[in-house]
């Protein structure tokens, strides 16, 4: 599949299986010298492969996502990476709002993010700081949250990206269910 068409397809993904909104969070992939950034301001429900923004791993394109740079970030430190999703998974934003890296309950969360780094950056310098501080956690994991905003994936392809993506929200989500489970009535 043409890679502008396969990031279109897991961005809107993202929006059906409720990890984003509708004009929220963003997403790339490498495509040689070339890595296509989904627009600022997109919509997952109409977006086409042609609005898809070009950029290069320096620059990022006019109209790409205010979070290119740090896309861009992500593909110089770790240069095996192919796709970056970025996504705001409810259950994941929610329990780790009290700072901290998060450590999975379940087994295949703990199997696969033995510890997901929780990244503090204050809103008013996420602009600024969020593109070395991403980058540089994701040089270490496969996954990131900046506490209060959303979370991060790298992988060598938009399904691994996405897989890392759905299996920490469905770990937080067995995690916030347990939680609840324990509640006193």
């Amino acid at each position: 599949m043409d890679p502008k068409q396969e990031l279109v397809r897991y961005y809107r993904w993202l929006r059906q299986y409720g990890l984003n909104d509708s004009h929220s969070g963003n997403a790339s992939v490498r495509d040689g010298d070339s890595v296509w950034v989904t627009p600022t301001g997109a919509c997952a429900d109409t977006l086409e492969a042609d609005d898809l923004i070009r950029c290069t791993l320096d620059t990022p394109g006019e109209g790409a996502s205010l979070d290119a740079p740090l896309h861009l970030a992500v593909y110089r430190a770790v240069p095996e990476t192919r796709a970056v999703l970025h996504s705001h998974g409810p259950h994941t934003v929610g329990l780790t709002l009290e700072g901290g890296d998060y450590t999975p309950v379940d087994f295949e969360g703990q199997y696969y993010f033995p510890r997901v780094p929780v990244i503090d950056i204050p809103y008013e310098r996420y602009v600024d700081e969020a593109p070395a501080k991403v980058a540089a956690a994701l040089g270490d994991a496969r996954i990131a949250v900046v506490r209060g905003h959303g979370v991060y994936a790298h992988a060598a392809s938009l399904n691994l990206a996405y897989k890392w993506t759905c299996s920490l929200e469905q770990s937080a989500r067995t995690d916030f269910v347990a939680r609840l489970a324990r509640r006193p009535a």
